[in-house]
């Protein structure tokens, strides 16, 4: 029989007899006779019985290695020596539906009934800052005598090494919390205990510890957070809020409810306790020395709130808000008010400002130039600035107390605390006019259009202006005095607050329809209008005349009454034309179309302007309403209304130019006939008196012919002796002009020529001048540098060398002279000395040159 790889014998069949079961093997028998299941252990040869059978086996025995161990369900009994009881059948007794732990010791067979529940396992070891959280499931008492029963929890806290018991199994593996500095862990109790620190703690209070260290919650213990310590700053507050009455870290006690500041000055790390609720951190509130602030509803020196009450406070300083505490509109800068600045105020309630007592709703203003922070009792309505108005700008300004408006213009002015600025308001229309940028004047063809340029929103409180152009007059009116004043330009008009402009409604087109032209000024003219109208003539022709009006008005500024008859009628355009139109119609509708074609002209003006005593037409039709003179009028067009008239008129007048033209035509031919005539017998004579006055001339021309001849035979000597004459004066005159120009020639030559002498000269002398000059400066220099050479030489040979040098020659030449015999001698020719210095050192020389010569 053969062991597997895992120790294990192989289990023999039923049939087998023989069974060899090695050491530390155990098989079951099961006795048939009997029905009692025996055990057989190792080593030995196990030889089977008839009634016999082996149930079990060969299998290993459990081997519990140290520092390990299993369980057994339904273990055998045993006695105090260990041994294992029997029944009276031989069959091992049973612990049913029970439980044992064996340790290590020796290998150990399993007997009939045993079961492995829990296999070999390492024990359990429990490190440092941790612990096993037992639970008792039966009573017991341990080895330390402490009685546990079922349900009980406690812990096994390490190190150390963990014995099982059937009483008692493994909840969970609890590991130790690490408390940071600035750190808490909080626990909260799960039945009532009694904590590490010895309190008594009833189930779910919640506690929080602060030891730094490892911290092991007991077993009725739950960690429920690890709180974080909130670092506190000079800058910075922690807000809490008492979640029920209790006495904090500080010694302080703490209704439910109430909220407090912990801050720097408290501590410098907070942690909030269980009871403590964090509301937020609160930044630190800090005041410069231009800044204020009003606290509403501040604390006061019992820490309530007292609520309604206002507190003031000025830079520098900071601080913080307190629960319930809040600034009224935050942080503000002193006012600064410059001379031209000023601040409305309101009293809220009774209070003493200076020597002054104020009553709730009293205004005032204060001005600048100063500094002011308003008090608790003071409220600032608004800051006002002086308004720098020019002499053509302006405001209204009313009067709250009163009522009255008034127009402030040319100064600056600033508004007391019982003004305000006043809006204008004027009509829509008026409202356009003013806010286009047309030129009444220069674009008055143009006024029924619509502006290109965007209107800017006028300043309703700003005084109305309006800019009257030259030879214009506009007309204000004044709703509270009732009067009306009219502006002749060129002219500014400021309207005061009752004022308003008369707005003209003109008409316009071609024919005259209402209410087409808006304007605010009246132009005087002079100018013209044009106007399209019908009229019917006596023989029922209906034709559209389009005529053309110079007018202009005639006013006196200075008298009101006469300007003010310029607006008396408000369309002077359309009653101007109307009236016109109708005398027109009328003259025109009394004549015949031939009449009024013809005459056009004559009837239009005579209807219109009529005749005087002359019987002449008038040169002018005025208006006596409002001084409208008509001083012109221009017919520009004449075209009939029906087609057929106009087409029978068109033929009448083509066949009128076509008569006139075949007259026109007849007449030019007979003139042209006519006058060729005239040429013809103006030709004829002509030729008659030319031919008259050629017989004339040629019988003169035989008479010149004939004196010609006498002439030529006895005067063509005397003529050939003048000739000659003649001949010799032109050539003697010829040859002294000949001579007086040769002369002159010569003369200018000689001239050129000693002109081109003396400047040939003159540039060769100066030439030889600049020469010598260089050629002296040159031996100047020259001359300078030898002398400073000879100079440097001197001083460099030094003056005793040179006197040596200098005596040293003569000697040397006496002692030649001596020793030839001269004692001295001087040849001379009278003029020039002889140096017989010289000839001593030729006498030198031919000896040298003697010696040289001989030696070689």
């Amino acid at each position: 029989m053969s062991r597997d790889r895992g120790g294990k014998m192989p289990t023999g069949s039923a049939e087998e007899t023989i069974f060899r079961i090695p050491p530390y093997y155990f098989l079951h028998v099961l006795d048939q006779n009997t029905n009692v299941t025996r055990v057989e252990v190792g080593p030995q040869t196990y030889i089977r019985q008839d009634n016999e059978r082996v149930v079990h086996g060969p299998s290993k025995m459990i081997i519990v290695p140290p520092r390990h161990y299993c369980i057994i369900e339904n273990p055998v009994v045993k006695n105090d020596q260990g041994e294992v009881l029997t029944d009276k059948m031989g069959q091992v007794k049973l612990q049913h539906a029970d439980l044992e732990v064996r340790s290590a010791q020796d290998p150990f067979p399993l007997y009939p009934g045993e079961s492995l529940k829990l296999n070999v396992t390492p024990l359990k070891i429990v490190t440092a800052n941790s612990a096993l959280r037992l639970r008792a499931v039966l009573d017991f008492e341990d080895e330390n005598g402490v009685k546990r029963v079922a349900g009980d929890e406690w812990l096994f806290e390490g190190p150390g090494t963990y014995m099982p018991r059937k009483e008692v199994v493994i909840d969970e593996t609890i590991r130790s919390t690490i408390i940071r500095p600035n750190q808490a862990v909080r626990l909260r109790a799960r039945k009532e205990m009694t904590d590490r620190q010895g309190k008594d703690r009833v189930t779910g209070e919640e506690w929080i510890v602060t030891k730094n260290g490892a911290y092991l919650p007991d077993a009725y213990e739950e960690v429920v957070d690890v709180v974080d310590a909130v670092v506190l700053t000079e800058k910075k507050a922690l807000h809490l809020k008492a979640k029920q009455t209790f006495k904090d870290v500080y010694g302080n006690t703490r209704k439910n409810g109430e909220e407090w500041l912990v801050t720097f000055d408290d501590s410098e790390t907070h942690i909030p306790d269980v009871y403590e609720e964090v509301r937020g951190i609160i930044d630190i509130t800090t005041l410069t020395n231009r800044q204020y602030c009003v606290v509403m509803d501040p604390v006061g020196a019992n820490g309530k709130p007292q609520l309604g009450q206002k507190l003031l406070k000025k830079g520098e300083q900071s601080f913080f808000l307190m629960p319930g505490e809040y600034l009224q509109q935050g942080i503000q800068d002193v006012y600064v008010l410059g001379e031209d600045e000023g601040l409305i105020l309101k009293a809220l309630w009774a209070f003493n400002d200076g020597e002054k007592a104020r009553q709730p709703g009293d205004l005032w203003m204060i001005r600048g130039p100063r500094e002011y922070v308003p008090p608790v009792e003071v409220e600032v309505v608004t800051k006002r600035k002086a308004l720098p108005l020019d002499e053509n700008e302006g405001i209204y300004v009313r009067d709250v107390k009163t009522g009255k408006v008034r127009a402030v213009i040319g100064e600056t002015y600033m508004l007391t605390q019982d003004e305000e600025l006043w809006s204008k308001d004027m009509p829509p229309a008026v409202e356009l006019l003013l806010s286009n940028s047309k030129d009444p004047l220069a674009d008055r063809s143009e006024r029924g259009g619509a502006s290109s340029v965007a209107a800017k929103p006028r300043d309703k409180t700003k005084v109305v202006t309006y800019r009257v152009p030259h030879n214009a007059a506009s007309q204000i009116y004044d709703y509270k005095a009732k009067q009306a004043r009219v502006v002749f330009g060129p002219d500014l008009v400021m309207l005061g607050p009752d004022e308003q402009f008369t707005q003209l409604s003109i008409s316009g087109g071609k024919p005259k329809r209402p209410n087409v032209i808006k304007s605010l000024c009246l132009l005087l003219g002079p100018d013209f209008m044009t106007d399209v109208i019908t009229v019917e003539t006596a023989d029922h022709a209906r034709l559209n005349l389009q005529l053309s009006y110079n007018w202009h008005f005639e006013s006196k500024e200075k008298n009101l009454a006469e300007a003010a008859k310029l607006f008396s009628v408000p369309d002077f355009v359309g009653d101007c034309c109307k009236a016109i139109a109708s005398r027109v119609r009328g003259a025109v509708a009394s004549v015949q179309f031939d009449d009024f074609h013809k005459n056009s002209a004559k009837i239009i003006r005579s209807s219109v302007f009529g005749m005087d005593e002359n019987a002449k037409i008038r040169n002018r039709f005025v208006f006596p309403q409002n001084n409208l003179v008509i001083t012109s009028i221009d017919i520009q067009s004449v075209e009939p209304v029906d087609q057929r008239t106009r087409d029978a008129l068109q033929k009448s007048v083509q066949l009128a130019i076509e008569i006139t033209t075949n007259s026109q035509e007849a007449t030019a031919r007979q003139e042209a006939e006519r006058l060729e005539q005239e040429a013809r017998g103006r030709l004829e004579r002509q030729k008659l008196v030319d031919e008259a006055e050629a017989e004339k001339a040629r019988r003169n021309l035989l008479e010149l012919q004939a004196n010609s001849a006498a002439v030529e035979s006895t005067g063509q000597a005397k003529a050939e002796a003048q000739s000659r004459a003649e001949a010799a004066r032109i050539e003697g005159e010829a040859a002294v002009q000949q001579a007086k120009l040769k002369a002159e020639a010569n003369k200018i030559e000689a001239e050129s020529e000693l002109e081109r002498l003396q400047e040939a000269r003159t540039a060769d002398l100066n030439y030889v001048k600049s020469t010598n000059d260089l050629e002296l400066a040159k031996s100047r220099e020259l001359a300078e540098i030898e002398t400073q050479k000879f100079k440097n030489m001197v001083d460099a040979i030094g003056q005793g060398t040179i006197k040596e040098i200098a005596m040293a020659g003569p000697a040397m030449q006496a002692k030649l002279l001596g020793g030839l015999g001269i004692r001295s001698t001087l040849i001379t020719d009278g003029n020039n000395p002889i140096n017989l210095f010289s000839t001593a050192n030729g006498l030198i020389g031919a000896l040298e040159n003697q010696t040289g010569g001989g030696s070689e």
